[in-house]
């Protein structure tokens, strides 16, 4: 079996977010699908290890913001590689307060579903909430970003919480990157450094080697550090 006919299925790219009590987090995923139109209803996997399937599970509630192809990867791996443990994932992204509680990001979002968990299903390592949609809205006319167009022209990577993570998925470079001096890899999301392309979203010019990049530069996915990287 080619478990990689798996990837041909159709995702898309969402913030989900929760409560428990006071506090909030959201995180990155890719599956989110309706089961019913009347009610409307919908489905989202989460990992049972992440901090925000504690918090539905608690809440009892979630949100799912659809996001735009103009997301940036920094925003993506600030709320897909970072943990709510460690850190406020929500301190620096716009989001508003749903009907039930959770936050909605709004912030590079086109729309947003905010759902009341009318059951679940554990399936291992991931449990299924099914949630009641309570409210919905459009948030800008752009472009939906697919999980393909995540992996195929951003070129981001599956964590191991993802629903459709394999293991052979993350620390690979990208097709057609090819093996050279000068490439470097992520060892944390397996982003690859090239430098023809530089990093100009964090200011540094294509040409720039990764020897020369500046001390505080981080992964412009995951914000791991240079340390974390190593030669292909």
């Amino acid at each position: 079996m080619d478990p990689k006919a798996l990837w041909k299925l159709t995702y898309g790219m969402y913030v989900i977010g929760s409560r428990k009590g006071k506090k909030l987090n959201a995180q990155i995923a890719n599956t989110v699908f309706q089961v019913t139109s009347e009610p409307p209803t919908v489905a989202v996997s989460i990992n049972r290890e992440n901090l925000t399937h504690e918090y539905i599970s608690s809440s009892g509630a979630f949100s799912a913001s659809v996001l735009c192809t103009e997301a940036p990867m920094e925003f993506i791996g600030e709320l897909g590689y970072k943990s709510g443990r460690n850190t406020d994932k929500l301190g620096g992204v716009r989001y508003e307060t749903g009907k039930t509680g959770a936050p909605i990001v709004t912030e590079h979002a086109v729309a947003y579903l905010d759902a009341e968990v009318a059951g679940s299903l554990d399936v291992g390592t991931h449990t299924i909430f099914v949630g009641r949609v309570v409210d919905a809205g459009i948030l800008q006319d752009k472009e939906c970003m697919t999980y393909e167009y995540y992996h195929r022209v951003k070129g981001g990577r599956a964590p191991k919480s993802a629903p459709t993570y394999l293991k052979e998925s993350v620390g690979k470079e990208p097709k057609g990157a090819g093996r050279g001096p000068g490439l470097y890899r992520c060892k944390v999301c397996g982003y690859v450094y090239d430098p023809e392309k530089g990093d100009p979203g964090s200011g540094v010019e294509p040409g720039t080697s990764f020897g020369d990049l500046p001390e505080g530069w981080l992964c412009p996915v995951c914000g791991a550090p240079k340390s974390d990287f190593e030669a292909l």
